[in-house]
């Protein structure tokens, strides 16, 4: 494979983000953590990209953060290089489009905070989850950050605070996991999920996304009235009646953007 850390390709309406470190676990250095950043900013700004996909290259997802990148540094370097292994997690929640990880193997550490992080996660199953720091001296707070949001306070501590590993079905049990398919079924099933997202009108899951990661810091009425303002400003877009006239006419609609 080229040496490149992060690969990316588009197939139609879906933009593909490839964590090419295979011989390394997929682990994260400094590029490659500011090359997927880079890669999802990117594709995100492609109006003909509607949904994204990261996927791992090898035998799996990835093993987080490598570890040499925990050597001979100062505080202030630290911060740095955690602000850049983090980034990814700010990234996706403020993304317009749907982000769609797609594990196969392990997804530990840095790993799991990515799946975590991503919208949607699609999972073979012989994957495996873990906040594993812990074992090496460390702590995964950054996954943390995501994982608490999915599972609550106590499930988060326990996973964070024993670094174990979870197997793919468990991960679906506990709402970390969408689809758990077989290992050969992965990419049919990861893409078709993409193809079925992005035939969706691009506004309405754009503001879909905004509205439910805007609401998870409010009080119930105030969430509602955000939706409900959200849904407002779709409802006068060309799209929204193009939905509903293309509904009305039994044929595919046509989305525009806008």
């Amino acid at each position: 494979m080229p040496s490149d850390p992060i690969l990316v390709d588009q197939k139609g309406h879906i933009g593909v983000i490839t964590l090419n470190r295979p011989d390394a676990l997929n682990t994260f250095t400094r590029a490659f953590a500011e090359k997927l950043t880079a890669a999802l900013v990117e594709m995100d700004q492609n109006d003909d990209i509607r949904v994204i996909v990261i996927r791992g290259a090898g035998k799996h997802f990835s093993a987080g953060i490598a570890l040499d990148e925990f050597k001979d540094k100062t505080l202030n370097e630290y911060r740095a290089m955690i602000q850049v292994m983090d980034l990814h997690n700010h990234t996706i929640a403020r993304m317009k489009k749907v982000v769609i990880a797609s594990v196969q193997g392990y997804a530990i550490a840095n790993g799991s905070g990515l799946s975590f992080a991503c919208d949607l996660t699609v999972a073979a199953e012989d994957a495996r989850f873990g906040t594993t720091a812990i074992n090496v001296g460390l702590i995964c707070l950054g996954p943390a950050v995501p994982l608490a949001r999915l599972v609550g306070r106590k499930k988060t501590l326990e996973m964070v605070l024993g670094g174990d590993f979870i197997s793919a079905s468990e991960a679906k049990r506990l709402g970390l996991v969408n689809q758990v398919v077989p290992p050969e079924e992965l990419e049919n099933a990861t893409m078709e999920l993409a193809r079925k997202l992005a035939s969706k009108s691009p506004l309405a899951v754009q503001i879909g996304k905004q509205g439910i990661y805007g609401m998870m810091d409010l009080p119930y009425h105030q969430s509602l009235d955000y939706l409900g303002e959200l849904f407002a400003s779709l409802c006068v877009t060309e799209d929204a009646h193009e939905g509903l006239q293309a509904f009305e006419e039994k044929r595919k609609p046509v989305w525009k953007g806008r």
